[in-house]
């Protein structure tokens, strides 16, 4: 019996089966999203991945775990009490004569600097460091998946703010219309006019860009994507019969409005929001092309391609960054295509 009811707690009603069924039905959206997933899980441990520290350490019948821990240079008999340089070759001495160390895949941090390159940084592709290198020696594959990581989520906490910013407002004007509907609809008309570029190179010079900051005036003027939609849908529902006799039962507004008329307006709210993420991510790519977006040094697919910009010596740096923003869009253009497929009422 306990079966059968957590069975059911969880088992997808019709409608819900029939959407995914159509969303498996485009094959380019629903293997794009299997091939974003994995793309983006593994840029969750991208520490494991590419780092400039060991991921385990045996040292003296001892185990040492460097990624999570910070472990002095004298633990492994070294003269300094300071955190241990694991690149330097006197330590993998001392290590590796009572003991050994396993590395990454990538033996280098996104602000590891190679000091042993062969010619002058940026340096080309070869079998220590895959995609090359920047104009500052650094890892440029390393760089590529810490900073695929960072678009992602910036774009994930962009979209979601503003998809619920831009929801309850088009719910608030839908719902109650009037003066708020008209007041709003104005706000909205001037505040999409000013010029987002330029006042984030106005404050640039107030405040030093980071990711909240960034995040923060972001939001500020992207919430207005889904309150034309919300709204309308809201206008539309207000005068129907079961949110009349809601009103009439006395049912309050608030929960007229979020178990009876959301669920409605989520439909266009889901199918926007693969689109919206690819514009955050476009977003913060074009801020950190011009110089006003993350801080320097911060891994970044937009610094990356100005670097390509500016040392065109280098192709590597240009089309590095080129394929991964090509995949990366393209994936999540084909799953909003999906997406919006899979909620359109007259799809069979």
């Amino acid at each position: 019996m306990k079966f059968l009811k957590l069975s059911s707690m969880f088992s997808l009603n019709p409608l819900t089966r029939e959407r995914w069924s159509r969303f498996k039905a485009h094959r380019r959206g629903y293997w794009s999203l299997w091939i974003f997933a994995v793309l983006f899980l593994i840029s969750l441990f991208a520490e494991v991945i590419a780092n400039d520290k060991p991921l385990l350490i045996s040292f003296k019948g001892g185990w040492y775990f460097p990624i999570a821990e910070q472990y002095a240079e004298t633990e492994f008999g070294g003269e300094f009490a300071t955190e241990a340089d694991y690149t330097d070759p006197y330590v993998q001495d001392l290590i590796h004569a009572d003991g050994y160390m396993i590395w990454p895949v990538i033996r280098f941090h996104y602000d590891t600097i190679n000091y042993n390159l062969s010619g002058p940084a940026p340096s080309a592709p070869d079998g220590v460091n895959w995609l090359g290198t920047d104009d500052k020696g650094r890892d440029v594959l390393a760089r590529i998946i810490y900073g695929f990581r960072i678009s992602v989520l910036f774009g994930f906490a962009l979209t979601l703010i503003s998809t619920v910013v831009g929801v309850m407002v088009g719910a608030g004007q839908g719902y109650y219309g009037g003066w708020l509907d008209l007041f709003g609809q104005r706000f909205i008309e001037i505040w999409s006019g000013m010029p987002t570029l330029f006042l984030l190179i106005i404050l640039s010079s107030f405040v030093e860009p980071n990711f909240w900051w960034l995040l923060g005036i972001m939001v500020l003027f992207s919430w207005m994507g889904l309150v034309g939609v919300v709204r309308a849908e809201f206008l539309r529902c207000r005068n129907l019969d079961y949110v009349r006799a809601a009103q009439a039962l006395g049912v309050n507004d608030q929960r007229i409005m979020l178990r009876h008329m959301l669920p409605n307006a989520m439909v266009a709210s889901l199918t926007m929001m693969p689109f919206i993420l690819s514009g955050s991510v476009t977003t913060l790519t074009s801020l950190d092309f011009l110089g006003f977006g993350l801080p320097a040094g911060s891994p970044s697919l937009g610094e990356l391609l100005a670097q390509g910009k500016t040392n065109l010596q280098a192709p590597w740096l240009g089309l590095s960054a080129f394929v991964v923003l090509s995949i990366m869009l393209s994936l999540l253009v084909f799953i909003g295509e999906a997406v919006r497929d899979a909620f359109d009422p007259h799809q069979q």
